[in-house]
């Protein structure tokens, strides 16, 4: 087929033809970029956080009156004791935060004392010896913490404990070589702190942007939080037990002690509702990119479908006059699929380059990753189907126009 005539109808349409191809442009730049957005979110909402999430529940106790450390610490040993002797737990842990929300600090991770710029920077936790089991996290190399190893971290930090457990993630980026059991580093500190074991995943406490460069590197000191302001204490249920198991722990907690404060709507929430409420903006965003996609899809396959159609309806001559030459409906229905498809590869030429710019944009306001080109090939194709598709049956009604109907047109 000859593309002269195609491109000398299209100089005829001039209007037509760039409103067709800024709306292809334009739903390529969004679309494109919106899939990126909605894998990224979905991404977060996988990411595996270490915890026995189908069995552990987290209790956000509060004091109520002033108390000294000692008598903070004495309440909390037996409350974890109470807490660990109900029927439906199997072991429970005071800790000061817990992965994906709540809680814990940040340290920058250095490998020698007098260090500038640090190596890293990780999550850190602070419990006891029963820590590992509460989440159910996995040791995967060394050892847990003996009992005589914990000690009272009060309100604040004082002294860095001289052993410490990462997670592999955290392990893997101070040692790459895998040699990192029984190595020490330092965290913001001149007292170093010697890894004796490996945890497979442990996630941060944040999803926040900012931590994404860090995923994953988290560590656990033996501090028993014994904060005045509040703690929180992780439980975990025996399998099949949990609704049970949150149901008794408020009660056997006021049982030690009434001066206390657990919020019944975000004081007491099973590690499930604890993911569902961190994603809550993610799975949000998720929804809406995809909403804004199908629309924008939808618009742009009934543009072209409309456009189409009143150009047959005006050629409906010219289409006549070929067919009485001698064109093929083959011919007819080939002549407006390649038109629509000149339009569309101008489109998505258009299109790639603001998606590229959209999101150079966004990853220099939002701090964003930068965009993929498999999504914008994903996207080219795509949005080329879809106009070849939306094309498709206004180009059979041209090819079945009979030579004497459209002669009688005129």
């Amino acid at each position: 087929m000859q593309i002269r005539p195609i491109l000398a109808a299209l100089r005829r349409h001039k209007a037509g033809t760039v409103l067709i191809a800024l709306q292809i442009a334009l739903t390529l730049a969004i679309v494109c970029n919106a899939l990126f957005i909605i894998h990224e979110r979905l991404a977060n909402m996988s990411e595996a956080s270490g915890v026995d999430e189908a069995n552990v529940f987290v209790i956000k106790n509060q004091w109520a009156g002033d108390r000294s450390t000692q008598q903070i610490d004495a309440q909390v040993r037996s409350d974890v004791l109470a807490l660990r002797q109900l029927p439906g737990v199997r072991d429970a842990a005071p800790a000061s935060g817990y992965p994906l929300k709540g809680g814990g600090w940040d340290n920058f991770v250095t490998m020698t004392p007098d260090q500038v710029k640090p190596t890293t920077d990780s999550s850190v936790y602070g419990s006891d010896e029963h820590l590992l089991d509460a989440l159910g996290l996995r040791l995967i190399a060394g050892r847990n913490f003996r009992p005589d190893e914990v000690v009272v971290m009060g309100t604040q930090q004082v002294v860095i404990p001289p052993v410490v457990i990462v997670s592999k993630a955290l392990a893997d980026r101070l040692f790459p070589d895998g040699s990192a059991l029984g190595k020490s580093f330092y965290a913001m500190s001149a007292t170093p702190t010697t890894i004796i074991g490996i945890v497979d995943e442990l996630h941060r406490p944040g999803v926040n942007q900012w931590n994404r460069p860090y995923a994953g590197q988290s560590l656990i000191w033996p501090l028993r939080p014994d904060d005045a302001r509040g703690i929180y204490y992780i439980v975990r249920a025996k399998p099949g037990r949990l609704a049970a198991a949150m149901r008794e722990a408020p009660k056997a907690l006021y049982a030690q002690d009434r001066m206390r404060i657990i919020d019944p709507k975000d004081g007491l929430l099973s590690f499930a509702r604890v993911r569902s409420r961190v994603y809550d903006r993610d799975r949000g965003m998720a929804i809406l990119m995809g909403i804004v996609s199908m629309v924008l899809l939808a618009i742009t396959a009934a543009g072209i479908v409309g456009l189409t159609s009143f150009w047959v309806g005006q050629r409906r001559k010219q289409i006549g006059v070929r067919r009485a030459l001698g064109a093929t409906r083959g011919d007819i229905l080939n002549y407006f699929l390649t038109e629509n498809l000149l339009i569309g590869l101008g489109g998505v030429f258009v299109g790639t380059v603001l998606a590229i710019g959209i999101n150079l944009w966004m990853v220099a306001r939002f701090e964003m990753a930068r965009l993929s080109l498999a999504y914008v090939v994903a996207g080219v194709v795509a949005l080329l189907l879809l106009g070849q598709g939306a094309v498709l049956a206004p180009a059979l009604r041209a090819s079945r126009v009979s030579p004497v109907e459209a002669t009688r047109s005129a």
